[in-house]
C-alpha cells in the first residue's frame, strides 16, 4: 500500500508512521500531502505547499502557513515575508539554499475582501494546526536538522505548547528534544506590519538569526 492510496483525511498520520518506520522519503510524503483533506483548508487553497531545501539540512526554519503568493506558486516563503527572511538570513551569514524552509500548516487559510480580488490571511486554529502537524513532524524526522528555528507564535505553540512566548523566549534555546538547538523568533511577516518600528524589528530578527549562525559555526569547528 502506498501513501497516496490512504484516505485523504488519514494521510498525515500515515505518512508520519511511514517515515518513522523508514518506509517513506520526502518525495513520497510530499506526493501524499498533495491530496490531504485532514482539515477543511484544502477546499479553498490552490494547492498543498510543502517544505523546500536539502535533506538532510543543518538548519530548518518553520513558519505558520503559506500566504497568497506561496499558495499560487507552490513554494514556502516566496512572498514579501520570504523576501524579509532571505535578506535577514544573508545578513546573518546563512545561505538560505542550505536551509530547509517550511510551515506548520500546508494550506493557505484566507478570507475574501469585499469588492476586491485580494485574499486576506487568517490565522489557522488549533484544530487545523493539529491536523497538519504530522506533515511537518515528518519533514523534521527526514531533515534531521542540527538547529530548528520556529518563526512566530503559531509554529512555537505547535512544537513548544501554547504557553511559550516568542517575544520572551526569542533567541534562547528551548528545552525541546526536536533538535540539538531549538529556538524561536518572530515571523518575518510581523516585521512588515511593524510600521515605524520596522527597522528595529528587523535588526532584532537578524540578531536572533546571527545567534543561530554562531551556534552552527561553533558546532562545526
Amino acid at each position: 500500500m502506498t501513501l497516496a492510496s490512504v484516505a485523504p483525511e488519514e494521510r498525515p498520520e500515515a505518512a508520519l508512521e511511514a517515515v518513522r518506520q523508514g518506509a517513506a522519503n520526502l518525495a513520497s510524503v510530499e506526493r501524499a500531502a498533495a491530496g490531504c483533506q485532514a482539515c477543511d483548508l484544502w477546499a479553498r487553497a490552490t494547492q498543498t505547499v510543502f517544505g523546500t531545501g536539502p535533506v538532510p539540512a543543518r538548519l530548518m526554519l518553520v513558519g505558520e502557513q503559506p500566504g497568497d503568493r506561496e499558495d499560487l506558486e507552490g513554494e514556502p516563503f516566496v512572498g514579501p515575508a520570504g523576501g524579509i527572511l532571505a535578506k535577514a538570513l544573508e545578513e546573518a551569514g546563512i545561505d538560505r539554499e542550505t536551509a530547509f524552509v517550511t510551515n506548520v500548516v500546508k494550506h493557505f487559510k484566507w478570507k475574501p475582501v469585499a469588492g476586491s480580488k485580494r485574499r486576506l490571511h487568517e490565522r489557522p486554529n488549533r484544530e487545523e494546526v493539529g491536523a497538519c502537524l504530522p506533515w511537518v513532524q515528518s519533514e523534521l524526522a527526514l531533515v534531521k536538522p542540527e538547529a530548528l528555528v520556529l518563526l512566530g507564535a503559531t509554529a512555537a505553540a505547535a512544537f513548544a505548547g501554547p504557553k511559550v512566548s516568542v517575544m520572551r523566549e526569542r533567541g534562547r534555546p528551548l528545552p525541546l528534544d526536536l533538535a540539538p538547538l531549538v529556538t524561536a523568533t518572530v515571523h518575518p511577516s510581523s516585521i512588515l506590519r511593524a510600521g515605524a518600528g520596522r527597522d528595529d524589528a528587523y535588526a532584532a530578527f537578524v540578531r536572533d538569526l546571527r545567534g543561530v549562525a554562531r551556534w552552527l559555526a561553533k558546532r562545526a569547528a
